[in-house]
């Protein structure tokens, strides 16, 4: 039996490059966004998966939620993303990159009076695709929301009450309705409920 050097254990046949051209990118969009599907962890051998979101001004992104599995990558192309991670409030700007490690609470929206075009990533990979596309049928009425709920341990979005970033949107908007239907446990849009979105 032979043992591989350090050097040749990590190398291993490599995995093709993998180029998703703009024109030929498959888009989703929900209420919030509009999602350009770039590079999935089964086109990536697992290592990532990549997509493009366009917020319009005001557009509510993501409830408070944590990811178990994966770092997520926030890389701003342009205008602004306020965001939460873990009970801190903050705004990226154009040219900002975040890293949200797994099991760390975080949300998204349109920065008040702007709006945003984001990179998001994650690694390792995870099966968002297929979530993005969910959350597209559930909006045309193809799938019940319930399906969101039922699904969060195979999306690994595990979401999580945030009177903080309740609190931070109710001050952007200047509504405690837009801020409770975006967040809160006891609203019928509640990331909790089957009727809930969220992008990331």
């Amino acid at each position: 039996m032979s043992e591989r050097t350090p050097t040749e254990a990590l190398t291993t046949t490599p995995r093709r490059a993998l180029l998703t051209r703009h024109a030929e990118a498959e888009t989703c969009a929900d209420p919030s966004s509009v999602m350009t599907l770039l590079a999935d962890s089964d086109s990536t051998g697992g290592s990532c998966t990549s997509y493009r979101s366009t917020f319009s001004e005001g557009a509510v992104g993501a409830p408070a939620h944590f990811h178990t599995r994966a770092t997520e990558l926030f890389f701003v192309i342009s205008g602004s993303l306020q965001v939460l991670v873990g009970e801190e409030v903050t705004v990226l700007n154009e040219g900002d990159f975040l890293a949200v490690p797994p099991h760390t609470p975080h949300a998204f929206a349109a920065a008040p009076g702007a709006e945003a075009d984001v990179l998001f990533s994650f690694t390792p990979g995870m099966d968002r695709f297929d979530y993005l596309r969910l959350l597209g049928r559930v909006m045309r009425g193809e799938a019940d929301p319930k399906e969101i709920a039922e699904s969060a341990e195979r999306f690994d979005n595990h979401y999580v009450d945030s009177p903080v970033w309740r609190a931070a949107l109710e001050a952007s908007t200047g509504s405690t309705d837009s801020a409770r239907s975006a967040n809160s446990t006891d609203s019928p849009d509640s990331p909790d409920s089957p009727d809930s979105t969220d992008s990331a």
